[in-house]
């Protein structure tokens, strides 16, 4: 098969190319990522330049990055599904909003997660922290609701674009695990309804289910919801 993608099942960033590839019904073999293989070991680990996945292959070419990913799914392999929108105006919005989604709500996300960690890319030193760095939680919960006020305003004056695009699949998989280590507040509705609305899409419904399995790795233990 041409199209390859490797990741895993649980990983945020390998959900948000899963959506874009689901939304076309493009034809592809997923890779689950063998975590017994060390990293830098691995395909991705050399493919990419910091051992991060997922990685797409399409024949010759690899593809690193989600958002590059997703670019290229949609200049190679288009389909009913508008990942970028054809007016260039609204295509810089919407990548503008790729780069909100990944960096300050994925990204915040990510930090709070990562202070429950030793250093996962030095082999002698991974695992869970005997304590988590409150210090770090802290402040990535703190920038999370920024980020979150900050999406409500532009929410209350803006027009998303349709589903399924760039920003559905960023925000997706950002919103779901995000909402898990610092609940999104009750004076951003608009933002909260925007997560349901996002869980309700079959793709990400389907993101969703095949990550079940997986939820005991969540450092804070998953909550009994989504």
């Amino acid at each position: 098969m041409s199209l390859q993608l490797y990741g895993h099942p649980f990983s945020s960033y390998t959900w948000k190319a899963l959506i874009a590839l689901y939304a076309n019904g493009t034809a592809f073999e997923f890779r689950e990522i063998d975590q017994s293989v060390p990293k830098y070991e691995s395909f991705t680990g050399k493919a990419h330049p910091s051992g991060q996945f997922p990685v797409l292959t399409d024949g010759d070419a690899v593809v690193v990055e989600t958002s590059s990913i997703i670019e290229h799914l949609a200049v190679h392999h288009p389909g009913p599904a508008p990942l970028i929108p054809a007016d260039p105006a609204e295509a810089v919005v919407t990548r503008m909003l790729d780069r909100v989604f990944d960096h300050y709500v994925m990204g915040n996300m990510q930090r709070v997660i990562a202070a429950h960690f030793v250093n996962r890319d030095d082999p002698a030193a991974g695992g869970l922290r005997d304590e988590p760095l409150e210090t770090e939680i802290a402040a990535g919960k703190a920038l999370l609701r920024r980020a979150y006020v900050w999406l409500e305003r532009w929410l209350g004056a803006n027009t998303l674009p349709p589903h399924v695009s760039l920003v559905t699949c960023a925000a997706a998989p950002s919103l779901f695990y995000a909402d898990w280590v610092e609940p999104i507040p009750g004076d951003c509705p608009r933002l909260a309804a925007l997560r349901a609305e996002l869980l309700a899409l079959p793709e990400v419904a389907r993101c969703v289910d095949d990550a079940r399995p997986y939820r005991a790795y969540f450092p804070y233990g998953a909550p009994d919801r989504d």
